[in-house]
């Protein structure tokens, strides 16, 4: 998976639940991965449009992520292989769909990043230009990942959540403490015109197809084996604990400050004009604060997924090319690989030409929809290999992870054909 350079010596794994904490790093990574754009626009979309009824959409996310994660972390701890090397199995065609999606993600998901992290920054800068953040942040992410190694990664990733859960939670415990009388819908509900919202919600909570990279990050930390797995599972369930919690701060942010007063984020000065309005209550102090965990956010959303999904084309590049081959005899993807580096490229560069669409809040929307077409897949393909007898007995899925997968699935499919009808009645 990882260059062998990158991992570091292995060492028995921790037998305590304090001992384990110690050892999370991968699963903060993936879940921060996608915690950026995806959750910070269309949970405040949510909160502004939806007031708090759409809380369990976010919650749902997180959970989905949670079980989604657990799943790729268990399927490379017993058999050694990356979820996209399992994929392959599953037949050319999936392979195929692959290899489309990572390309199309590449120019979305690197048009998308990029743009809202320059909305951030105009709004803590007034009067600067949107496309030269836009290009400097794609440029700085570019280069830790090019010239970097994943100790360094997960360093700067640790450091930007914290800074973010500091920020944004906190400024959510201070809306609490101050609630006005904003009438909110606190039962779960489908309210109307909500389920492009739902999808992208879902979607969007802590990453989408950066969830496949789980497997990657976890042999750079230099886990192998089955002894890793309750290591494993304690990592991603404080990851998708964090990333839930900093999904409900944003709603209950946007919810306070903007739902019933006809203020909507859309186009370039949305997320001034929410900074602005916490300012005004807060204080510019808080409304900066609060601007610096977004934009932490946001850029360890750009980092994680620079990095693991350039691992993921390298290996798909591998698969390819040794597709008549045993794979098991096949080095690993390296960041090293002349196509890990043309990935990130490809990231970086020609998604700069989508600028000139000045559409952000857009390409964060058709970011999360994609994602949210991908996710029923992917728990397809989790559900075929993860019960599969490549694992053992014990290793296979429960009664309970196949209702949670199928459930997924349902879900998804229930979504998307309700938004279809809606869409055909009107």
């Amino acid at each position: 998976m990882a260059d062998s350079a990158d991992v570091p010596t292995p060492v028995e794994p921790p037998s305590t639940p304090r001992q384990k904490l110690r050892f999370i790093g991968p699963g903060i990574v993936v879940a921060a991965s996608g915690v950026g754009a995806g959750d910070f626009i269309m949970a405040a979309l949510a909160g502004a449009g939806f007031g708090w009824s759409l809380l369990w959409a976010i919650v749902a996310g997180a959970g989905i992520k949670l079980v989604l994660s657990e799943g790729i972390g268990r399927w490379f701890l017993v058999t050694g292989q990356s979820f996209l090397r399992g994929w392959h199995s599953l037949g050319s065609w999936a392979t195929v769909y692959f290899g489309l999606y990572l390309v199309f993600f590449a120019i979305i998901y690197g048009a998308a990043e990029p743009a809202i992290s320059a909305l951030v920054l105009t709004a803590m800068f007034p009067g600067t230009s949107f496309a030269m953040w836009a290009i400097l942040t794609a440029l700085a992410g570019f280069l830790l990942v090019r010239f970097g190694r994943y100790a360094l990664v997960e360093k700067a990733m640790t450091v930007f959540i914290g800074i973010m859960f500091v920020t944004v939670v906190g400024s959510a415990a201070i809306i609490l403490a101050n609630l006005g009388d904003v009438p909110y819908g606190l039962a779960p509900s489908i309210p109307d015109g909500s389920f492009s919202r739902i999808l992208a919600i879902i979607g969007g909570v802590g990453g989408t197809i950066s969830l496949t990279c789980y497997s990657y990050w976890i042999a750079a930390k230099g886990w192998a084996g089955k002894k890793w797995l309750g290591t494993m599972r304690v990592d991603i369930t404080t990851a998708y604990t964090l990333t839930g919690i900093f999904a409900v701060a944003v709603l209950i942010i946007a919810a306070e400050l903007l739902f019933g007063t006809g203020v909507t984020i859309s186009g370039n000065q949305g997320l001034v004009e929410l900074a602005d309005a916490y300012g005004q209550r807060f204080g510019n102090t808080a409304r900066w604060l609060l601007l610096i965990g977004v934009w932490s956010a946001v850029f360890t959303s750009i980092i994680g997924p620079w990095h693991g999904c350039s691992y993921l084309f390298a290996d798909f590049v591998r698969i390819v090319r040794h597709r008549k081959a045993d794979l098991d005899g096949v080095a690993p993807a390296s960041d090293k690989d002349t196509a890990f580096r043309g990935y990130l490229a490809l990231m970086t560069f020609p998604p700069m030409l989508l600028l000139l669409f000045d559409a952000p809040i857009m390409m964060v929307l058709i970011y999360g929809i994609s994602g949210a077409i991908f996710m029923p897949l992917l728990s397809v393909g989790l559900l075929v290999l993860l019960n599969s007898r490549r694992l053992s007995p014990e290793h296979r899925n429960g009664v309970v992870s196949n209702v949670l997968l199928c459930s997924i699935v349902v879900l998804f499919v229930y979504l998307g054909a309700t938004e279809l009808m809606e869409t055909l009645s009107t």
